[in-house]
């Protein structure tokens, strides 16, 4: 008999909008999907950083039991709402926070940077002292203002944290669905990259070879690494495909970017992924999730 969680149970004590179930279904199943890859024993204490509104918490809450912990920071205000999300950070953590997995639940409102830094400080080495058996970064790293803020993080985690497990986009696409994701993301990185402060959902993009150095170049080591194709049910790719096709995208290059060749740039992207949608049963509403890079480090 499987011992899989069951992901629509674990869906249901996340804050959603019933007549869209299915959206919250297929997140649930995803980083379930995602958990199989990481090998989290129950009991585990786990910290988890960029957590949003807890997609990813609900589900290492059930993993770790009821004598385990999660630790879930995002520096995000309360009242913010991710784009097309009907609820803020604060109504969904709240929501989670009384159901039967809350006291299993600490929210932490801070950067992940600063929220190390107040920890005790250990030695490298002190491994069985560390305060968690493991640092969780789901779909994440992209919301980090630059790559060295990511090494950063990974440094200040090597004192306290005894495994990395990191999961994010791949920028491949298995299946031909799924390429207008990856150029709309590139799209939006190559805007985002040119504003002095940025709030969306793709900041600084960073492929699966550069994430794995920057966690080498911190001192951790890579034990196994994978990539699996986002479920049909996952709707990434549509949201980002529509941001970046949208005319709020293009007046924000032509506000943002001064430079013509670099404005030209951004815009050739765009065009990219547009002429991508050609061939695709649906146009925007057959776009797939790209792949998911999934790694271990130690």
């Amino acid at each position: 008999m499987s011992t899989q969680p069951d992901a629509a149970s674990i869906a249901r004590l996340s804050l959603h909008d019933p007549s869209h179930f299915n959206i919250q279904d297929s997140q649930t199943l995803h980083r379930l999907g995602l958990l199989q890859h990481w090998n989290i024993p129950t009991g585990s204490k786990i910290l988890e950083l960029g957590c949003g509104q807890g997609d990813c918490t609900t589900v290492l809450a059930s993993a770790v039991g009821e004598q385990g912990s999660v630790v879930a920071v995002d520096p995000a205000d309360l009242d913010y709402a991710p784009a097309g999300a009907p609820y803020t950070l604060g109504e969904a953590q709240s929501h989670i926070s009384q159901g039967p997995l809350g006291r299993r639940i600490t929210w932490v409102q801070q950067s992940p940077v600063e929220y190390l830094s107040s920890l005790p400080s250990l030695s490298p080495t002190a491994r069985e002292s560390k305060s968690f058996d493991a640092t969780v970064l789901a779909h994440s790293l992209w919301y980090f203002a630059s790559p060295s803020i990511i090494l950063a993080t990974f440094r200040a985690l090597k004192q306290h944290s005894k495994r990395l497990l990191l999961a994010e986009w791949s920028l491949v696409a298995t299946h031909p669905a799924a390429q207008p994701h990856v150029l709309a993301a590139l799209a939006q990185a190559a805007l985002e990259c040119r504003k002095p402060n940025s709030e969306s959902n793709v900041r600084t993009v960073l492929g699966p070879k550069r994430l794995a150095e920057l966690a080498l170049a911190a001192g951790w080591q890579l034990e196994n690494e994978s990539r699996v194709q986002g479920g049909e049910g996952l709707l990434d790719g549509q949201w980002e495909v529509s941001a970046c096709l949208s005319s709020l995208f293009e007046k924000e290059v032509k506000e943002q970017v001064s430079d013509e060749r670099e404005q030209a740039v951004v815009l050739a992207l765009r065009d990219a992924c547009e002429a991508s949608l050609e061939g695709i049963p649906g146009g925007r509403k057959g776009v797939r999730a790209m792949d998911v890079w999934v790694a271990n480090f130690v």
